[in-house]
């Protein structure tokens, strides 16, 4: 198992992986559109195989970092905590002091994941996802366990200068 950077050289694996389990790269959420191959971030492999992905960008003008997805194969691994750390790590070495996320009002696993990693909502984006439908209409209308997929929930991590 390692972590690498995306990169040119397996760019094309992460576009293949984007489509298996997206549909495709693109990200549509409250703060932009997103080609989310396009994106720095790390991979975690596995027999040459990706089981979980990060991308993000760092926002200057706000001294913050936000992750654009994040995805893993498996629950309960580390691959996500991994991954999230190593978000968290540039955010220390470039002196940012804020990562952020926006997840749905479905994703009941995500909101669990982040705010044990100290994480917490900050706000909330009513309809937005409905909003993100009109220029993404592949946006299903009902998300994990049933939940109708309507509002964005900002989460957001003060990073310390350890």
């Amino acid at each position: 198992m390692s972590i690498r950077e995306i990169n040119e050289e397996n760019r094309e694996k992460v576009v293949s992986f984007f489509r298996e389990h997206w549909g495709s790269s693109e990200m549509v959420i409250s703060s932009g559109i997103y080609q989310c191959e396009k994106l720095n971030g790390f991979i975690f492999e596995e027999n040459n195989e990706i089981i979980g992905l990060v991308t993000y960008v760092i926002k200057g003008y706000e001294n913050e970092i936000e992750i654009i997805s994040l995805d893993s194969h498996t629950e309960g691994k580390g691959i996500g905590s991994a991954l999230i750390g190593k978000i968290e790590n540039i955010a220390k070495q470039k002196q940012i002091q804020i990562v952020s996320l926006i997840t749905t009002n479905d994703n009941l696993n995500a909101l669990k994941f982040y705010q044990k990693r100290g994480y917490r909502i900050i706000s909330v984006n009513s309809d937005a996802v409905n909003k993100a439908r009109k220029l993404k209409p592949s946006i299903p209308l009902i998300g994990n366990d049933g939940i109708p997929l309507k509002d964005e929930l900002i989460l957001k991590k003060i990073i310390a200068d350890n």
